[in-house]
């Protein structure tokens, strides 16, 4: 008999590790940004950026949206397999 449930449970746990990994490579090249002003340019972060807010609390208040934001896109990418098949729960 064929391990199919288990060969699809398999890529499909291949497939969410891989979206972890490039939306975590994204955040860190956006947070990186944040950490080289601050460091290398230290003076641009008291500037005027949107709405009255200086940068560094823009590019800050940036970071928790862009995290929350890949949350839920994570979440919805990763809900459901590729296939569009419903998943067993676990146990059954």
């Amino acid at each position: 008999m064929s391990n199919q449930p288990a060969d699809q449970e398999q890529v499909f746990e291949r497939r969410k590790s891989g979206i972890g990994v490039r939306m975590t490579l994204i955040y860190s090249l956006i947070y990186a940004g944040f950490v080289a002003l601050s460091v290398f340019r230290p003076e641009s972060m008291g500037a005027r950026a949107v709405l009255g807010l200086n940068l560094a609390v823009a590019y800050g208040l940036g970071l928790i949206v862009i995290a929350i934001v890949f949350a839920l896109v994570y979440n919805h990418l990763c809900r459901v397999p590729p296939t569009g098949g419903r998943r067993e729960p676990e146990g059954e």
